[in-house]
């Protein structure tokens, strides 16, 4: 899915725009016991109510593509004849009518997902968007369908236990002691099942959520979709940072990191104003060339391809963003962090003075120590 389509999906959640007629799932307390079942109509809730299960629900599609929104794949002999894609494809048909396969599908989450003392609410809800067709100059044409596109919803959200507060009783005009009761709040996981691709069905990739882009919870897919989980945005970056640091060795130098940095998240930032739908990839020979022109020999670069395959396997597709952090830079010590915006990262130098290494940040006017405006020794004009 790329951005255009996540964000027509997110629009169906909406109290005008979609047509989830009931709400499913189930809540678990830390025992992994189910409480109780959840088979509820949103035609008879309050209108809050549907707003707030909505809410729940939409979070699920929420964050980055690539990041915390990850594509998993079936194979094709899975999506022939197994098990686990059967299961999905009788919620999806059934519009998760069925109350076996809804049972089946809570517990095999309950039996697999680590929630600590935390009791969690599983929520299921199926739509079926009659998806307009979409005109050359890209406007949505809603008389003019090409097809109904059936899916459903999963979120999994952690219910915070009550709490002991004051509150403000408008008929007494006082302040009493009131619990809060059990809140429900945003998933920490979830996914869509089948993925919006081409503005259609594909039956063959599940949107998977995690709130924490470093944690895909693999125990989850490995469970519900028996595929080997994709490398977290995290591990994403690990690998590359270790590709680098493995191939330069001792070359890996101050210089060479910061003109990487530099231009990856110059294309990143091309590819953004070209409002390109479309996810920004590159590939490890697009990295070479970045090297290549950072004065990165052409032995090191091999290696650094060769590292990358390892890594990632052969021809990946490796996400910019998730290989380098394009919205900060930041320099650590043993003793000291430095953070910098990007876009002024060529302001620090790395130097040798005395035979002692040192990073120069310039510091002409404006300084402050902890808010207090300072004079740098040896900056005065002389008079």
């Amino acid at each position: 899915m790329n951005q255009k389509e996540l964000n027509e999906l997110r629009r169906r959640f909406r109290l005008d725009k979609n047509n989830f007629s009931r709400v499913y799932g189930c809540y678990v307390n830390s025992n992994r016991e189910i409480i109780a079942w959840v088979d509820t109509s949103m035609g008879l809730m309050r209108q809050e109510e549907q707003e707030m299960y909505l809410g729940l629900l939409k979070k699920s599609l929420s964050g980055t593509l690539g990041k915390n929104l990850i594509d998993v794949v079936f194979s094709t002999q899975q999506v022939a004849d197994s098990d686990e894609h059967r299961l999905l494809q009788t919620l999806r048909q059934t519009e998760l009518k069925d109350p076996a396969s809804r049972e089946t599908l809570c517990r095999q989450i309950i039996d697999c997902i680590d929630m600590g003392e935390t009791n969690y609410l599983i929520l299921l809800a199926a739509d079926a968007y009659d998806v307009p067709h979409r005109s050359r100059d890209d406007e949505l044409q809603a008389d003019a369908s090409s097809e109904v596109f059936k899916y459903f919803v999963c979120s999994i959200c952690p219910v915070k236990a009550p709490t002991l507060e004051l509150r403000y009783d408008l008929d007494q005009s006082e302040f009493h002691s009131s619990s809060t009761g059990y809140i429900a709040v945003s998933p920490e996981l979830g996914f869509l099942y089948p993925a919006f691709d081409n503005r259609s069905a594909n039956i063959y990739n599940v949107l998977f959520y995690s709130k924490n882009a470093a944690e895909i919870h693999q125990e989850v897919i490995d469970a519900l979709f028996h595929v080997d989980p994709p490398m977290s945005a995290e591990e994403q970056k690990n690998a590359f940072g270790s590709a680098l640091a493995d191939a330069l060795d001792k070359d890996c130098s101050y210089d060479v990191v910061q003109s990487v940095h530099e231009q990856i998240r110059a294309r990143i930032e091309d590819h953004k104003e070209s409002k390109d739908p479309e996810p920004f990839e590159m590939t490890a020979g697009d990295v070479g060339g970045i090297l290549a022109n950072s004065g990165v020999n052409d032995e090191q670069i091999a290696a650094f391809q060769r590292e990358c395959d390892e890594q990632y396997g052969e021809n990946a597709a490796l996400n910019p963003n998730n290989i380098i952090e394009s919205k900060k830079f930041e320099i650590t010590t043993p003793e000291v962090k430095i953070s910098i915006a990007p876009e002024n990262s060529y302001m620090i130098e790395a130097r040798v003075i005395d035979g002692r290494k040192y990073l120069l940040i310039p510091a002409d006017d404006g300084v402050e120590v902890n808010g207090i405006g300072v004079n740098i020794p040896g900056l005065a004009k002389e008079e």
